[in-house]
């Protein structure tokens, strides 16, 4: 039988066929281990074949075969023992929710995000959640932000989850799609797709605020048909997000702006660092390009934590 994996908890997934029909399945502890450098060998969105059997009555499913991923999001593994932790496969969309403050998105995590994106072909449109709560300084940040990278080529868009506003817009963009909503804990993704379909009613919970930190509501990835002919699949919060199997040298390409000066530069190798005649360093110079987008690039490439030096951030510029 061939389904899709509707939801992963580590040992159990949770997968659908064609014809609706709902199976717990595993997977053989061989398969497992076997050629996958990742904590998690199927995720939320693959394909699998698996065959059925039944003990005590109850009738389960043994995967035995991934289908090709057409493409994937993939991060750093908190788990020192494996590589990668896949977040979700076979999607058409991702919304990467971001919140200036309560809890703040650094520029360092959406770059990073918007990097693996790119490396794995898979689209993000950036939602700027929470505009209903912000005074007219944080406003400016976000319109700063939606600025530099619509610039870029991103689609951005302000949202509240809360209130509705520009929600019908985002779910315009849903339809017929496999979507994925990303971001840190507390972004307010389980809102956002309570809005969009009420019947689901995931959980939500307020942000801490001491720590000004969202905290999980979603413990596991989830993909849900949605009324209007959508998918969507509902990801746990990311704390960080660890770029992995990229060279120095690739890094550049997928950073938009920087790919579209690589072929100005001098050497074809250029890693825009101190190299002489550098289209990058000097569109850099010309306020070109953004600031925070070239640190963002020289932390992947140098091998930095994204939380790098951020007591230097400078709001009004928004640079290191």
């Amino acid at each position: 039988m061939t389904g899709t994996v509707y939801k992963s908890t580590g040992s159990w997934y949770t997968v659908k066929t064609q014809l609706g029909a709902i199976y717990d399945c595993r997977i053989k502890g061989k398969f497992r281990i076997k050629g996958i450098k990742s904590t998690n060998p199927i995720a939320v969105g693959d394909i699998v074949d698996f065959e059925l059997e039944t003990s005590n009555n109850v009738t389960t499913g043994v995967i035995h075969h991934i289908h090709d991923r057409k493409n994937y999001i993939v991060r750093k593994s908190v788990n020192l023992s494996k590589q990668t932790h896949v977040i979700a496969a076979n999607v058409d969309q991702v919304f990467l929710l971001i919140t200036i403050n309560n809890p703040p998105t650094l520029t360092s995590f959406i770059d990073r995000f918007l990097v693996t994106a790119e490396a794995y072909s898979v689209k993000t449109i950036l939602l700027f959640n929470k505009i209903d709560a912000y005074d007219d300084d944080t406003i400016l940040e976000v319109k700063y932000l939606a600025a530099v990278y619509r610039k870029i080529g991103y689609e951005c868009i302000g949202i509240s989850a809360e209130t509705g506003k520009n929600v019908d817009k985002v779910k315009a963009l849903m339809a017929g799609k496999v979507s994925m909503f990303a971001g840190h804990s507390g972004v307010g993704k389980s809102t956002l797709v309570n809005a969009i379909e009420p019947s689901l009613d995931l959980k939500t919970k307020a942000i801490s605020v001491q720590h000004m930190q969202g905290q999980h509501t979603t413990t596991f990835a989830e993909m849900f048909d949605l009324d209007f002919g959508a998918q969507i699949i509902d990801t746990p919060g990311i704390k960080g997000f660890g770029v992995v199997d990229m060279e120095k040298e690739e890094v550049g390409d997928y950073f938009p702006e920087f790919f579209a000066l690589k072929q100005d530069c001098k050497f074809n190798n250029c890693l825009h660092i101190e190299e002489p005649k550098c289209a990058v360093k000097e569109a850099l110079d010309r306020d070109e390009i953004a600031f925070s987008r070239y640190r963002s690039y020289l932390q992947i490439i140098e091998g930095e934590d994204e939380n790098y030096r951020t007591d230097n951030w400078d709001k009004e510029k928004g640079e290191f």
